[in-house]
Formats: structure tokens, C-alpha cells, sequence
């Protein structure tokens, strides 16, 4: 059966073996053990490992629970959808001799498609963190807050990299979740996940931290970041934007989709960590845009797979790390030093053991941060203060009049490759490998396989050039693999 990742838009009690459900355990002098107010004679079988419960050293989740359910809250996402009605020739009405007029005409109607998720209340006068998928495309937000009072909600801002998403409502003294600190987690330890799975508002589950730093490449951006908390806490579609939540009722992370084979929780589900959470919060209300910071490199995790194929070549033979495949000309990393073959062991202290952990840290920060990498060059490790940039490869802050001019187009991108360019005698380019509903390539009518070479007459020769660009798209130009040129231009 084919798996799935599913964003996701009952604590189930056991019986205990032999139809005896055990509320309390005491050790008693006559070696009897005490189930409620039934004696039942020890049996060697059992054990006698059992050591006196001390409530203060073992989890209670009820104090979590019964706070944190208060400051979630569900959405209804409502979205217009044009539904066009086409008239014209009806060979049936012929028959019977019914006028009609030749042709086709449009008539659309509009209905109203309508899906929910779960949001934070993280401030008291009404701001709300969820997911970007919850609330994408919708030109209605309904937010139902626990108490059972309504109220629609504007958009803040959303960020499709990190798939978070930042409403208002106009409220006064709301209870809220505060921050905890998703890198405080440890693998083990007892979360609770609380939302509105199937419509089923202020639902609580529970489960433990499975792993973290989870990269699965499900978020549907070319420049996605994601470390994933993953957990096995019951999560299923109506969850999204959620709050994952510690013992201590703080939010660790925002419950984003699920790993399942029936689309439907059977295993595990994962969130976006409170690390990123805050960050994007904060760029969101401020500036209404993320500010993302880049370190501009390609880089591969340096695990047992890299070892095995390109280890020997290169001279690799220790795990761990991120090997720098490529540095982009005046960006973050090139502009300190850092070079193609060097190795990034660590930043500000935190080792890089696998990739999301990069993405994670970088994610965290915004341009003008200063890092400070430890860097393997020649068998030798060496310190490098960073200057982190934007996109343009600037340490100002970026405006909301400022475009992000890959998400703004709506598609999916890669470099044009080499053959591709020497077949189509260009110096380069980013092709359209897929066509999101809505960006500007769908409403030009750009087909797939298109080679974009100029944004505004600049010329765009790779990926990163089109990362940089953050002027409002006005012209595209390019050329197709047949070799058909074309040029489209933007009439508002």
C-alpha cells in the first residue's frame, strides 16, 4: 500500500489483562498486592520490582491539559470557488424542436468550499499562530475560540517555507499557551497534541517525543525548511496548526501533518518546532514577511551514504557534518571564506548532524546575525564569523512590498541542465518542473519544461540568481525545449 504524508487540516484507555483495571498499587507487609478493594494473592511471577509511587516524580498530564485546551482554537477556512457554467449547442434539444442559440457562453457561478484546522492563541489581544495550508487561498477565516464564541479573523502573514501561518481576531484578555523550548526536548518525554481532529474541537492526545530534526521533504517549496518534531501522539486532518504542548502546558511546537498509509493517524505525526514557530511569529507581526537569512551554500549531510559513495574521492572518512558542495557567489558564506570542500562541523556550538539541523539553526536567525561555524579544511578545524544575508545577498531587512518572486510565480523550479543549455544554445536558466493554481505562470499559461532566462529583463542563469530577484514580476522571458521562444508580460 502506498504511504502518505497528509497535512492535516481519543486517548484510547486498555483494559488491563484479566478484565482488572488497576487504579492503585500498594506493597503490603503480608506480600499481598492491593488492586482497589480487591486482594489478590502475589505470585512470584509478577515480580517485586514495584517501588512506592511518588507523584511528584512521574508525569501528570491533567495540569497541561486542562490549561493549555483553553488557548486552542479552530478555524474555518472558506474559499470562493469559480464553478463555470457552459451553454450552447444541445443536440437533445434539437431533437425536440427546442430553440437554442449556437455557441458557448460562460456563465460562472461561485459556491463556497469550506475546510478547518486548529490554531494558538499566543497573545492575549488576539493573535493566533496556524499552519499556511489551513488558511491558503481562502478569502474567509472563522476562528471558534474554546469558550464557543466566533469571530472572523484577518491574515497577518504567511510563510509557505515553514507552512506557518499568523491571524489577529479582535478580542481582549484571551488565554494564551506561552513558549517553551522545543531544543529543551528530549527524546522520551511526554507531549501532548490538542486540536480539531474531524471537526472534534479541544481534542487532547498524548505520546512521547520520538525523534527530531525530522527532514522529509513533504512542504511544497523549493526553499523549504523543515525539523520536524516527530511524536506518536493521535493526530488526523483537522489538526493542523495545532499545538503540540510539554507537561508544563508550554507550546513546543504547531502539529503540521502525519505519516499514514489510510490518510488517517496509524503511526506517527509531526510538528513544526518552537524554534521556528517564534522566529516566524515575530518577522510576521513586525513586518508582515519572513526574514529569512541564507548562508548561501549547497551542502550534503556528511553520513554513512556520502562516505560510502564519495567518501574514498574526497578523502572523507569521519561522519558528521555538512559538506559543502558549493558556495553562491556573494553570499553569507563565500563573503566570510567558507569554501567548496570544507566541512561544517558545527555552529555557535550546536554539531551538524544532519541537514535539517543547518536548516534549523539558519532558520532561527535573520540577515546582518552573526554565526560562528567551525569548519574542517585540510584535517584541520577552523573558526569563521558569518554575516548572514537575505536572499538579494544584503544584510538589510526586507519590506512586505519586497517579492518573493519563486513563490509569487507558483510553480516548482530547477537549474537548466547543461545539455539542456548547450541544446537550446543559452547560458543558463531555471526551468518549470511543475505549475502551482493561482501564481502568475497559471495565469500566463506557461506550459512545463519552460526555461526561464530573464525577470524583468535581468538575466536569471540558475536558481539562486531567481532567489535574489525581489522586484515585482513584470516580464518573463524564455525559451521552450523545442526551441520556441517566448516572452510574457504582466498587465495589472
Amino acid at each position: 500500500m502506498r504511504k502518505a504524508f497528509l497535512f492535516l487540516g481519543i486517548v484510547a484507555v486498555a483494559a488491563a489483562a484479566g478484565g482488572v483495571t488497576a487504579w492503585s498499587v500498594a506493597r503490603q507487609s503480608d506480600e499481598k498486592v492491593l488492586y482497589v478493594d480487591r486482594e489478590v494473592e502475589r505470585n512470584p511471577s509478577l515480580g517485586s520490582h514495584f517501588t512506592a509511587y511518588q507523584s511528584d516524580k512521574y508525569p501528570d498530564l491533567t495540569y497541561a491539559a486542562e490549561n493549555a485546551v483553553q488557548a486552542v482554537v479552530n478555524i474555518e477556512a472558506i474559499q470562493e470557488v469559480e464553478v463555470p457554467q457552459r451553454r450552447g449547442y444541445d443536440p437533445f434539444l434539437e431533437f425536440f424542436g427546442i430553440p437554442q442559440r449556437g455557441g458557448y457562453e460562460n456563465a460562472p457561478r461561485y459556491r463556497e468550499q469550506r475546510a478547518g484546522g486548529s490554531g494558538v492563541i499566543i497573545s492575549e489581544d488576539g493573535y493566533i499562530v496556524t499552519n499556511n495550508h489551513v488558511v491558503d487561498d481562502a478569502t474567509k477565516l472563522r476562528v471558534k475560540l474554546y469558550d464557543g464564541r466566533k469571530f472572523d479573523a484577518k491574515l497577518i502573514g504567511k510563510d509557505s517555507a515553514t507552512d506557518l501561518a499568523l491571524l489577529k481576531i479582535d478580542a481582549k484578555k484571551l488565554p494564551t499557551l506561552p513558549f517553551g523550548s522545543s531544543d529543551a526536548l528530549r527524546l522520551g518525554e511526554w507531549v501532548l497534541a490538542i486540536g480539531s481532529p474531524f471537526d472534534l474541537q479541544s481534542t487532547i492526545t498524548a505520546g512521547i517525543v520520538s525523534a527530531k530534526a525530522r527532514q522529509l521533504g513533504v512542504i511544497p517549496n523549493d526553499f523549504s525548511i523543515e525539523s520536524f518534531i516527530q511524536t506518536d501522539a493521535a493526530v488526523n486532518p483537522g489538526n493542523s496548526g495545532g499545538a503540540l504542548v510539554n507537561t508544563r502546558g508550554e507550546l513546543v511546537g504547531i502539529n503540521t501533518l502525519i505519516k499514514s498509509q489510510t490518510g488517517s493517524y496509524i503511526g506517527y505525526s509531526f510538528a513544526v518546532p518552537e524554534s521556528i514557530v517564534r522566529k516566524v511569529v515575530v518577522d510576521l507581526k513586525e513586518f508582515g514577511v519572513v526574514q529569512r537569512a541564507l548562508l548561501g551554500i549547497q551542502f550534503r549531510p556528511v553520513d554513512q551514504d556520502f562516505i560510502d559513495k564519495e567518501g574514498k574521492e574526497l578523502g572523507i572518512k569521519e561522519l558528521g557534518g555538512a559538506y559543502v558542495a558549493g558556495v553562491v557567489e556573494g553570499g553569507s558564506a563565500s563573503e566570510a571564506g567558507i569554501r567548496k570542500g570544507d566541512i561544517i562541523v558545527d555552529i555557535d556550538g550546536i554539531k551538524i548532524t544532519e541537514a535539517s539541523t543547518l536548516q534549523e539553526q539558519i532558520a532561527k536567525r535573520r540577515p546582518n546575525d552573526k554565526i560562528l561555524l567551525s569548519v574542517k579544511r585540510d584535517g584541520k578545524v577552523k573558526q569563521f564569523e558569518v554575516t548572514l544575508r537575505n536572499k538579494a545577498g544584503k544584510t538589510e531587512l526586507i519590506t512586505r512590498e519586497e517579492v518573493d518572486v519563486v513563490e509569487t510565480l507558483g510553480g516548482k523550479f530547477a537549474d537548466a541542465s547543461s545539455r539542456l543549455c548547450r541544446e537550446l544554445e543559452i547560458q543558463g536558466g531555471v526551468q518549470v518542473t511543475g505549475i502551482k493554481s493561482g501564481g502568475i505562470l497559471a495565469r500566463a499559461r506557461v506550459k512545463e519544461g519552460f526555461v526561464i532566462t530573464h525577470i524583468n529583463d535581468k538575466p536569471v542563469y540558475s536558481l539562486s540568481d531567481m532567489q535574489r530577484l525581489t522586484d515585482k514580476v513584470r516580464a518573463i522571458d524564455g525559451i521552450y525545449p523545442n526551441g520556441r521562444a517566448a516572452s510574457y508580460t504582466l498587465i495589472e
